[in-house]
């Protein structure tokens, strides 16, 4: 497990939320998938705070970022309603190969990835739903590093914004348009995911979950939280704006923020 500390980083809490900095590797709540695991968001940030929780949607073990909660069942029912109706709006980071547009829309839809021999018992179908996902390019890299069957190897940098909320969504569309996510396991490419473990350390899913915004379920006022990148990530994310120990190519499009 990537960076997880004893301590979660807390981000917001008042009396009907939480929301929490979740480290890469640590998985929201038990998964019938990751058995073997025994350390989970939801239980940590419990015993942390010492009050029950609610989730109210999801992260990827692998991906990292804000983390939200609910310290009620009621507010858990509004919060929930509104990630499913997409009236939270959420903003990644990541890292993927290749140099992709400067901006795209990607619509395309995704089959139901089912979890377990229990869910296709019940007859839950692999059909597939509505997907979009908007990005934005912040900045490309080349590094004098042989890949594959090229030269060099070059990734961009993207701000991605999820416009629907299906598994895996954002590391399955950036693979749909050949611009998969820098350390994806499971949808990405080994090539590439092997380079930033060799040359820079990198043994995590370069996807952060750094901003989040909606309507406070109570105050109905607008609330933004935001998270910082973990120490790997951060290193990484100074390559495309600075170059570091191999002084790569560097084109900057524009800055973040």
């Amino acid at each position: 497990m990537d960076n997880v500390e004893e301590t979660l980083e807390i981000l917001y809490q008042d009396d009907v939320l939480v929301a929490i900095n979740k480290p890469s590797g640590l998985l929201v709540h038990k998964s019938p998938i990751d058995k073997h695991e025994t350390l989970f968001a939801l239980q940590m940030l419990r015993d942390q705070i010492g009050k029950y929780l609610y989730p109210v949607h999801r992260l990827d073990k692998p991906t990292s970022g804000v983390l939200l909660f609910a310290l009620d069942s009621e507010t858990a029912k509004v919060m929930s309603e509104r990630f499913r109706a997409n009236l939270v709006h959420k903003e990644y980071l990541a890292v993927v190969r290749g140099y992709t547009r400067e901006e795209e829309r990607i619509d395309y839809p995704l089959k139901q990835m089912l979890d377990t021999k229990e869910q296709k018992l019940q007859g839950i179908t692999k059909e597939a739903q509505e997907a979009q996902t908007r990005y934005k390019r912040l900045a490309t890299v080349e590094f004098p590093y042989a890949v594959s069957r090229y030269p060099v190897a070059r990734y961009s940098l993207l701000r991605l914004f999820p416009e629907s909320g299906r598994k895996h969504q954002l590391r399955r569309h950036m693979k749909h348009i050949f611009h998969p996510i820098v350390g994806d396991t499971k949808h990405g490419r080994g090539e590439h995911n092997q380079l930033f473990r060799e040359k820079f350390g990198c043994h995590r899913l370069l996807l952060h979950s750094i901003r989040m915004s909606f309507k406070h379920p109570v105050s109905q006022k607008e609330i933004v939280i935001e998270a910082d990148l973990d120490e790997i990530f951060e290193k990484i994310f100074e390559l495309f704006y600075v170059g570091w120990e191999t002084q790569p190519t560097v084109n900057t499009i524009s800055t973040p923020g």
